[in-house]
């Protein structure tokens, strides 16, 4: 089954201190209302007001904590390439179900071009991608699969440009 995405409202009404509340709160979601007042120049309460909105609108979609892949023992990030020959609802929703339950599975698009949907694995080591590899194919059938490692994460970031 395909996800949709939620009707966001228009974004020109976000104004500047919106934008600095959304740019404190990616950076470090563990500041109180009135830390993030202070650091934008507004008391507490329209602060609030604002936040709450943001969440509201589905701006804010949840506030989660980042976890250290290296200190988990997650030392390979690999991006797989797929290729597949089929595009109907029906395969594509088996195929995303089963790629969606693989907790190796950190990210997961479908392409447009000559890939058809990118993968994006955390790991132990290179040599566990041959277990995620058999997971995957025997979820649907695919026509290609090829796999990159990353040598050096050069920008790894979960803050939006806002």
């Amino acid at each position: 089954m395909e996800q949709t995405s939620p009707q966001y409202e228009d974004f020109t009404v976000l104004d500047d201190y919106d934008r600095r509340i959304l740019k404190l709160v990616q950076s470090d979601s563990d500041r109180t209302v009135q830390e993030i007042a202070d650091l934008i120049g507004l008391s507490a309460t329209p602060t609030a007001r604002r936040m709450k909105r943001l969440a509201e609108q589905g701006i804010i979609r949840k506030n989660v904590s980042l976890l250290d892949a290296e200190a988990l023992g997650l030392h390979a990030t690999l991006f797989v390439s797929i290729r597949t020959s089929r595009h109907d609802a029906e395969w594509l929703g088996k195929f995303a179900e089963g790629v969606r339950r693989m907790p190796e599975v950190v990210e997961f698009y479908r392409l447009s071009g000559d890939v058809d949907y990118l993968v994006k694995l955390c790991l132990p080591d290179v040599r566990a991608y041959d277990e995620v590899y058999k997971k995957l194919i025997a979820i649907a059938p695919l026509s290609d699969v090829s796999a990159s490692f990353a040598m050096d994460a050069i920008k790894n970031t979960t803050e939006l440009p806002v």
